[in-house]
């Protein structure tokens, strides 16, 4: 370490991308500090995948009770103790933060500085005043739900993805803007819990046509009305709140939850002080090596904008820790291969994807072919009594590589982990067809759609 510095790496926030951060540079022997200003763990542990994977956990067993499709082992459903739900993910949090974060910090022997973090130069970072001098810098903050510009959203009481996790009591109505992937789990777990729910926005606006369309049917059966159009005011209402849309349709409910998307923190930071530049949308701007425009300052994870998973941040993270203690030759020493990302949308069921769309395919160069199996060829959808859904395999054309697999299904995300082996391993639609899947899972369907590619015709269950 240099000994005008007190540490080799200063990182702000103690989420995925953090922590990964902090593991990586004490492998490599460097000497680490997060700072945190609020509670240790970032989004995911605290307000994001794991209290709403909770509660949609608890709220699927409640629907999957009363929508029971097997009529002779008869289900039942009472009502919904919300404090008490949200007292038992808070439970887990707590668990969780202590065992993933604290306990892996002592463990790999980084300390965990609380305070507020803000650069003084290009140079030097503050905690709560006081100079803290590293060899480098790592941006690790975040995001947080952003404010769309909405006519009269000042004038009401409003929900985000953190807050709605927060409530004791259950609203009769409520109406959520925004159709990505946070509108649409937010809505679902509202709905299968019992309230009336309205979404204004168009679902799943970035996934396979096909799935979307598809998914929309699942929605109308839960009782989710769907208004595929922008909102463009909210009023205040005797009973709560009024959303007019963009045709001057106005729909109304208790309350109103707002998805439309997540913005960079970085606020007290004087990021421009250190001449870390950031883009239209407040995401801090990073090279392939994760560097700032500071040759000094990295970042990584969701205040840069990448895709918003933890497995992403971490990746960065890691990315990150390993550039900054590198020598000073200005070459990244390691880059994220995006090759096959997979994601998911815990609806019920699933929406899932790796690697490219058929869109993204065309618009990339590939003369792309596809296949779409509906899950009423699946044996596993029909043993479950539930075919709704499909599964898409977006192939190249002459050479039959797999480049993008899509779901939406019981289970799709852990199909997922061998869409993700597969485009990764460039193996072709022949190649998955001919590798053996156990039956009556509902990773097959990836097999059968494979097959497809060569025979349309139907099948026997394991031909």
């Amino acid at each position: 370490m240099d000994q005008d510095c007190d540490v080799d790496l200063a990182v702000v926030g103690s989420g995925g991308a953090a922590m990964a951060a902090g593991i990586a540079a004490r492998q490599a022997g460097a000497s680490v500090v997060l700072i945190e200003r609020g509670v240790l763990g970032g989004t995911c542990v605290n307000v994001g995948c794991v209290p709403s994977k909770a509660l949609l956990a608890a709220a699927g067993t409640r629907h999957a009770a009363l929508t029971n499709p097997f009529t002779a082992a008869s289900t039942s459903a009472e009502g919904v103790d919300l404090a008490a739900l949200i007292g038992q993910k808070d439970e887990l949090l707590g668990r969780l933060r202590q065992a993933k974060y604290a306990d892996v910090a002592a463990a790999y022997g980084f300390e965990v500085r609380t305070g507020q973090a803000r650069f003084v130069d290009g140079d030097t970072l503050t905690v709560d005043g006081r100079p803290l001098r590293a060899r480098g810098y790592l941006i690790a903050t975040g995001a947080e739900p952003d404010r769309p510009d909405l006519p009269g959203l000042d004038e009401v009481e409003y929900l985000t993805s953190t807050t709605a996790m927060e409530q004791s009591e259950l609203p009769e109505s409520l109406v959520v803007i925004g159709g990505g992937y946070v509108g649409m789990e937010q809505a679902q777990l509202f709905a299968h819990l019992g309230t009336r729910v309205t979404l204004v926005g168009r679902l799943a606006p970035r996934a396979e046509p096909e799935l979307a369309a598809a998914l929309r049917a699942v929605f109308a059966d839960d009782g989710i009305t769907v208004l595929a159009e922008h909102a463009t005011a909210v009023r205040r209402t005797a009973g709560g709140v009024q959303v007019v849309t963009e045709s001057d349709r106005r729909v109304g409910g208790q309350r109103l939850l707002v998805a439309t998307g997540r913005r960079a923190r970085t606020d007290k930071l004087d990021l421009a002080t250190a001449g870390v530049r950031m883009d239209e949308r407040g995401f801090v701007i990073v090279d392939e090596a994760q560097r700032t425009t500071n040759p000094r300052v990295y970042a990584a994870g969701d205040v840069t904008g990448a895709p918003q998973y933890v497995y992403v941040a971490a990746a960065t993270g890691r990315v990150a820790a390993v550039n900054a203690l590198a020598d000073d030759t200005g070459r990244a020493r390691a880059r994220v291969d995006f090759t096959g990302l997979p994601s998911v949308v815990f609806t019920r069921p699933q929406l899932a994807s790796a690697g490219l769309t058929e869109a993204d395919a065309l618009a990339a160069g590939h003369d792309c072919t596809c296949r779409v199996l509906d899950l009423a060829d699946v044996p596993r959808a029909l043993v479950n009594r539930d075919t709704r859904g499909a599964v898409k395999v977006v192939a190249d054309a002459a050479t039959g590589l797999v480049l993008g697999v899509h779901a939406l299904a019981d289970g799709a995300g852990e199909m997922m982990l061998a869409a993700t082996y597969a485009i990764k391993a460039g193996m072709t639609v022949d190649d998955i067809a001919e590798t053996w899947a156990p039956y009556l899972t509902m990773a097959e369907s990836l097999r059968i759609t494979a097959g497809t590619f060569r025979n349309e015709l139907p099948t026997s269950c394991c031909a």
